[in-house]
């Protein structure tokens, strides 16, 4: 954990050598970072790739660090590492177009079923609503998982930007500059999608982003494997997505009708 006098020391720029230090100190969690989103990636995509955009995020909230903002820089960086990351892959765009479309296609029967059924719809349910065997639809499940790496992402229905919900999972309740911006609305939405998920699902996430382990010591904990994790996890993203585009419904009207009434 970051000392007090270490993160006075980030805002001593002309100091090289103590720059450099700092760099040099973090550089674990650049990679460490970067190999809990490569595990969710296809062979293909380099692991060094992803630490070179988690470096670049790191220079750059080095750069950018404000101290009078009383945040642990190692926080900060956590979060600017985890996004230049995560835009590389977005600027990559290295998901098969043919995945996206049945990835949609999940959502789609998951929202359908759930409003149908009004609960969650079984793993069973889903495959025989897309006309798959159950195993296809869970080796489907597998392949989605990776394919948007920051994959709780919603339009905000408050400013209409996206936002990235896993940063609404934090791994500690530290006084990040993204946690006092958090929109208590968000959370609580997100709270309520989650308590609604199947104990398995809520599981998974808890011990993948809470307790940071990784899907293989996820699977350790649960006693499954790793790829059953995996799917797990993709299916409760889809989950999520879908409750709260259907949580968020309400506020969005309220702020057209907001903005027709000016």
């Amino acid at each position: 954990m970051t000392s007090k006098n270490t993160a006075h020391a980030y805002t001593t720029w002309q100091d090289k050598e103590e720059r450099d230090r700092i760099l040099l100190e973090q550089l674990p969690q650049v990679r460490y970072l970067a190999r809990r989103i490569h595990e969710r990636l296809p062979r293909h995509v380099p692991l060094e790739d992803l630490v070179h955009a988690g470096v670049l995020g790191l220079i750059d909230a080095l750069n950018k660090f404000d101290r009078s903002k009383h945040v642990q820089f190692g926080s900060y960086a956590k979060f600017r590492i985890r996004g230049a990351i995560l835009d590389s892959l977005r600027e990559m765009d290295w998901g098969p177009r043919e995945l996206r479309r049945k990835a949609r296609r999940v959502e789609e029967a998951q929202r359908k079923l759930s409003m149908e059924l009004s609960r969650a719809p079984s793993e069973v349910e889903l495959a025989k609503e897309l006309s798959m065997e159950l195993r296809e639809f869970q080796q489907l499940l597998t392949e989605i998982d990776g394919l948007e790496v920051g994959s709780l992402h919603l339009e905000s229905p408050w400013d209409g930007r996206e936002e990235d919900l896993c940063e609404y999972l934090p791994n500690a309740p530290e006084d990040t500059p993204f946690f006092r911006c958090m929109r208590s609305e968000m959370k609580d939405l997100l709270s309520r999608a989650v308590a609604e998920l199947p104990e398995k699902e809520r599981q998974v996430l808890a011990l993948y982003y809470f307790e940071e382990l990784t899907m293989k010591e996820v699977g350790a904990v649960l006693g499954i494997g790793e790829s059953r994790v995996s799917q797990i996890h993709s299916l409760a993203v889809v989950r999520l997505r879908s409750r709260l585009g259907e949580l968020t419904v309400v506020p969005k009207a309220a702020r057209a009708a907001q903005a027709g009434a000016h």
